[in-house]
């Protein structure tokens, strides 16, 4: 990791495409400003977290086959409308 020492309103360039601006050196945060390529994605790290937890969990829970179940469905119905079309009625 390289560290730099830089004052609000200076820039550093990574490569020739990316450059990093310090906007604003608070008492807390320090506020940056980023100019990349359109097709470089640029976000928190946070942000990127989240978003691969939430794709590994949507992978966890995929619904099941449906088509298999609805077939099941469909068989189980006609198992259950075939046996009642031999009962008889007495009245």
């Amino acid at each position: 990791m390289l560290m730099m020492k830089r004052r609000q309103g200076e820039a550093i360039l990574i490569g020739d495409d990316i450059e990093i601006h310090l906007a604003h050196i608070g008492r807390t945060r320090v506020k940056i400003g980023i100019k990349a390529p359109r097709n470089l994605a640029v976000v928190a790290k946070e942000v990127h977290l989240v978003r691969n937890e939430n794709r590994a969990a949507a992978e966890w829970a995929a619904p099941p086959d449906l088509s298999s179940l609805a077939e099941r469905v469909r068989s189980s119905g006609a198992q259950e409308s075939g046996s009642r079309s031999d009962e008889k009625f007495e009245g």
